[in-house]
């Protein structure tokens, strides 16, 4: 799949203030300081589409981009000429940030919560982790949250390109041991850099397969 155009379409303060617009959405979540918007920009290949801030938690709104992609269709048992397909990618304020106060804490986990359990549009959901730490009890906490209430998603790991390719390959079997205990079929993992751009293509496929999934049926 390639990206074709992509622009901001607004910042939301609640559901309410979500785009009407009835297409697939795709968001993107991590803990603060993973790495997000410097991945959703090596995505668009577009550098300051999603702003990078050194203080994290700066994301604190539903942040809305409006996608033009070229998909191939398809028709029948056969794959038509490419067309183009329009989605939304959304970036979600960051989970685990610890110098916000409690009500902020709690004022933000509401909006994530609310989003991903009530947004009927949502298609799939990329939950970004940092590659070079053992698995945290939060982002473990918050995955099987996500199994508990339903919603899909694929696991991408961030800046792999600070690890060897054996740190790497230890820290993926670590989460896979640690999730095994309470799934029985783990997420799709998807190792990427925002540096050296592994790992686009992956990401830009599954939202085209699953892009194609729906077209299927409609």
């Amino acid at each position: 799949m390639k990206i074709e155009k992509i622009e901001f379409t607004c910042s939301s303060p609640s559901m309410k203030f979500c785009p009407k617009e009835d297409i697939p959405e795709f968001a993107f979540i991590g803990r603060s300081n993973v790495g997000k918007s410097s991945l959703i920009n090596m995505l668009a290949a577009h550098k300051g589409l999603a702003k990078v801030s050194g203080t994290p938690g700066k994301t604190r709104l539903l942040n809305h981009f409006r996608v033009v992609s070229a998909i191939a269709r398809e028709s029948g048992s056969r794959i038509a000429d490419p067309g183009t397909t329009a989605w939304f990618l959304v970036d979600l304020p960051g989970y685990g940030f610890a110098k916000l106060s409690k009500t902020a804490r709690e004022k933000f986990e509401g909006l994530i919560q609310l989003y991903l359990q009530n947004r009927e549009n949502l298609a799939l959901t990329f939950l970004l982790i940092d590659s070079r730490l053992e698995p945290q009890k939060i982002d473990l906490e918050f995955m099987n949250w996500l199994g508990d209430n339903e919603v899909a998603f694929v696991i991408l790991f961030t800046k792999t390109d600070k690890l060897s390719k054996t740190q790497l390959s230890a820290n993926i079997a670590s989460y896979q041991k640690a999730l095994s205990v309470t799934w029985a079929e783990l997420p799709l993992i998807i190792p990427t850099s925002a540096e050296t751009k592994s790992g686009r293509e992956e990401v830009l496929d599954t939202i085209g397969n699953v892009l194609k999934e729906i077209s299927a049926e409609d």
